[in-house]
């Protein structure tokens, strides 16, 4: 966490106070609420009234994407078609998949090119395909495995042409990128991808937009999420978005040349490295690179165990044996998949820790191919 979200977080904590009551103490931490929403909306380009708060991305995800399409069939019956990228979160990936298989919804995964972006073809093909039986578009705005980030501006253009909604997973963009949530329908993001604390995040809904709760009962946030809020975390979330902000242009260009260092010495000095994703339009703190002829586990637990820290794909399915999604969407074999690690960068990150890896990456690669490749 920043430092301005652990004082803001823990500033709150030993307060009393229900943000719904009318005593008090429930409108001080009232204030702290509508303050943080005030602050967060502006950050990212919107009306406070636009941000609704969660428990995180996954759940912003679920609310958006269960939500309005089961909002838009009841509004239109002959609205069952969803359209998503072959490359989302499984915060997203997962409830489509479940909107297919329980409620009836029409799936189709957009494709991507090698690089991991959208085809604006394919999905202009697919909002003409069937007019008016499309109940939402949802592309992520930044890819979390291999950092490549989407034409946002475009799809939206081409959702709107066509009186679609379109959700987007900001949650990997958010602090990392400009990110303009007026540009879109529906958009989640996550506290500590910002530096701030685990377990708060917001979905921005453009106001009109017609959703269906996945909570009910106190009928807070606009009806949408019931549920106490949690004065302390936004808090902690409004004061990490602000830093976030403030310190962006600096702290991504630093960021973005350790990395790119990073990719430069190891594509250079280590055969069989191959990078991932798009090198232009991308995430500046993530490099996802394949590792020919040794399994992704064996090389990060070697990794691990010299004290770097990195991930075969998502943390969210880690521990699952199977070549990501997102990377065979890419046109990627199941083997170089299986091969294949993310090292990612933060605003904590320095000189010092890239050096580190490059001295210890080539010793564990070589220990790693002689175990051979994942199979």
């Amino acid at each position: 966490m920043r430092p301005e979200a652990v004082a803001a977080m823990t500033a709150e904590l030993t307060a009393v106070g229900n943000p719904s009551s009318l005593h008090a103490s429930g409108r001080r931490a009232r204030r702290v609420v509508e303050e943080s929403r005030e602050s967060i909306a502006a950050a990212l380009g919107v009306s406070a009234g636009d941000v609704v708060f969660t428990s995180g991305g996954t759940e912003a995800d679920n609310l958006a994407v269960k939500g309005l399409y089961r909002a838009r069939r009841a509004a239109d019956p002959r609205r069952t078609r969803v359209l998503a990228s072959a490359v989302e979160h499984h915060a997203v990936l997962d409830p489509v998949e479940h909107l297919g298989e329980r409620e009836g919804a029409d799936v189709t995964w957009l494709a991507v090119d090698e690089l991991g972006r959208l085809r604006l073809d394919v999905l202009e093909k697919e909002l003409d395909a069937a007019p008016g039986a499309t109940a939402l578009v949802t592309v992520m705005w930044a890819n979390n495995e291999v950092g490549t980030t989407q034409p946002i501006a475009d799809i939206a253009a081409l959702c709107a042409e066509h009186g679609v909604p379109l959700h987007t997973d900001a949650v990997q963009a958010l602090g990392h990128l400009d990110v303009d949530a007026a540009t879109v329908d529906s958009l989640a993001v996550s506290a500590h991808k910002v530096g701030g604390p685990h377990g708060v995040g917001a979905l921005v809904l453009r106001r009109g937009l017609a959703v269906e709760p996945l909570l009910h009962g106190g009928g807070q946030e606009r009806d949408v999420r019931s549920g106490t809020l949690d004065a302390p975390a936004i808090a902690g979330f409004a004061a990490a978005v602000r830093a976030s902000r403030d310190d962006l242009a600096e702290r991504t260009a630093r960021v973005r040349r350790l990395r790119d260092h990073l990719v430069d010495r190891v594509t250079a000095e280590i055969d069989g490295v191959t990078r991932n994703g798009d090198p232009r339009d991308n995430l500046p703190g993530i490099a996802h690179l394949s590792f020919a002829g040794c399994a992704g586990d064996a090389l990060l637990l070697l990794l691990d165990a010299a004290g770097i820290e990195c991930s075969r794909g998502s943390a969210c399915s880690a521990g699952v044996p199977r070549p990501s999604h997102v990377l065979l969407a890419m046109g990627l074999d199941p083997v170089t998949a299986m091969g294949s690690l993310r090292f990612s960068l933060g605003h904590t990150s320095a000189d010092s820790d890239v050096d580190r890896l490059l001295e210890v990456l080539p010793g564990a690669v070589a220990r790693a191919r002689r175990a051979g490749p994942a199979r």
